[in-house]
């Protein structure tokens, strides 16, 4: 990537990351106590768009398919989880330091970068190469073979600039506390990592209880923790964040039909939303998890590159096959198709609810000029955003704010609304379209003759006159998830 291009890239960054706070979407944490690194908390808007986004996920999965049901997980649970699981012996990142800066960095990272930047000068081949290498030596568990492909590339550290490396080592990264009345006799627990595993001690509970035959899905939405240590990109790495997630349990010998098919029906989720079709790639890992014999990612092109939003994962029957040996007790599904107990494979997609708010604030995200003057707005599917209408009363006076009112009232219960009547009614505009709100109400002088309202559509500017009666008929039509659909 060129110079000129990364700084571009970069300062996009930065003005989505200040609009995101200015506007009411993303604040850092505590700030009044100067932060936490990698926490932040959502706003009043950033709070509605993130909801939005996760229901319309739950809804895809849970409504739209009649054989994916719903669970809701505890975070604590019992720590041989984590054993079975792999996550105590294996869960780790590999990190590197450099002497001079003394910055810390995930050696993996660093050596993507270089590949993307072989990548974005056309040299496919080479950037193809490197991770190869990559794959290869992090599979054989070679950590100086590592530092020795990062030193080798010439690869630099970006605060130093200089290729004075430590070893690699490896960083597991999970959260502990202890769970006790008495600090003597407390037992060391964690913090969970993943949703996934939630699921999978439920697997018999919930296909006994909501009575489901494979092939058959259980999602899922709840926070997770990573003590990342190298933590980046606003909200795109951080230690606390939520993850949607869907495990599918197939019969064994089909699950790579099934990984197929949920990766292309994903990728038509992300298209569905309005994510331009250039700025979405399927990515195939090279190296695959000790569970998995498939995987892939759906990378978003981000101002910071192409990086993972979802993963698709070909599990196996390690998670449920590990349980079951761990607890001794079975985990095995009758299939009365075939007559027979097997315990069955699962496809997992898994999707960052943070990471899936970051492409859609950037996607969203349009700074253009119109006939000579800037103009800034978030283009937001109506479906998804925020606010879906402002209520906007010409003056402040003359009964136009108690019939704006009465509008609210007629849609507040179905619609978030906003009701406004300061300032001027072009500055009123200005600010919904700086929140992404995709109609704006005007209440003038003839509503109160013909109880009619001008519609001003955010995208275009375009202005119309509706009856009012009609208003609740065509916001439910536009913001209707169903619209969402209709671009597939």
């Amino acid at each position: 990537m060129a110079k000129n291009e990364q700084t571009a890239e970069n300062a996009q960054l930065k003005d989505i990351i200040a609009h995101a706070k200015e506007y009411g979407f993303v604040y850092p944490s505590s700030e009044i106590y100067d932060g936490l690194q990698a926490v932040y908390d959502y706003g009043a808007y950033g709070v509605e768009l993130k909801n939005n986004l996760k229901r319309l996920w739950w809804e895809t999965m849970t409504r739209l398919n009649d054989n994916i049901v719903g669970i809701d997980a505890a975070i604590f649970m019992h720590p041989t989880t984590w054993k079975a699981s792999g996550h105590v012996d294996s869960f780790n990142d590999p990190m590197i330091d450099n002497k001079d800066s003394k910055k810390r960095y995930r050696a993996d990272v660093l050596i993507e970068d270089k590949a993307a930047a072989y990548e974005n000068a056309g040299d496919k081949e080479r950037a193809q190469q490197l991770l190869s290498a990559m794959g290869r030596l992090l599979e054989a568990e070679d950590l100086a073979g590592v530092r020795d492909l990062i030193v080798n590339e010439e690869i630099k550290c970006p605060i130093s600039g200089t290729s004075n490396w430590t070893d690699v080592r490896q960083f597991n990264l999970m959260f502990s506390t202890q769970v006790g009345s008495v600090a003597e006799d407390a037992s060391t627990i964690y913090l969970r990592p993943e949703t996934a595993q939630g699921i999978f001690v439920n697997f018999l509970n919930v296909q006994k209880t909501a009575r489901m035959k494979v092939p058959f899905g259980i999602a899922q939405i709840g926070k997770a923790f990573r003590n990342e240590i190298v933590a980046r990109q606003f909200i795109f790495r951080m230690r606390e964040f939520e993850q949607m997630e869907m495990q599918f349990f197939v019969r064994p010998g089909t699950e790579l039909d099934w990984y197929k098919q949920w990766a292309e029906t994903r990728m038509k989720w992300h298209k569905a939303l309005g994510i331009p079709e250039e700025k979405l790639r399927r990515h195939d890992h090279e190296k695959l998890a000790h569970y998995a014999n498939a995987a892939m990612d759906i990378e978003y092109q981000f101002p910071f590159g192409f990086k993972e939003v979802e993963g698709i994962h070909s599990r196996t029957d390690f998670d449920l096959k590990s349980h079951q040996e761990y607890s001794k007790k079975k985990q095995q599904y009758f299939d009365p198709e075939i007559n027979q107990n097997y315990i069955p494979y699962v496809i997992e997609t898994s999707i960052g609810a943070d990471r899936l708010f970051l492409m859609t604030l950037c996607n969203a995200y349009v700074d253009e000029e119109v006939d000579g003057k800037q103009r800034t707005y978030l283009k937001f599917h109506p479906a998804v955003a925020p606010v879906k209408a402002a209520i906007l009363p010409l003056t402040k006076k003359d009964g136009l704010p108690e019939k704006a009112h009465e509008i609210v009232e007629a849609l507040k219960y179905d619609f978030n609304i906003i009701y406004e009547e300061a300032a001027s009614i072009g500055k009123r505009y200005t600010r919904q379209d700086l929140i992404g709100t995709p109609f704006c109400i005007a209440v003038d002088h003839q509503t109160l003759e013909d109880n009619t309202v001008t519609i001003r559509h955010r995208d275009t500017t375009e202005q119309e006159r509706v009856a009012i009666a009609d208003l609740h008929g065509r916001l439910a039509e536009a913001c209707s998830f169903r619209r969402v659909f209709e671009r597939v």
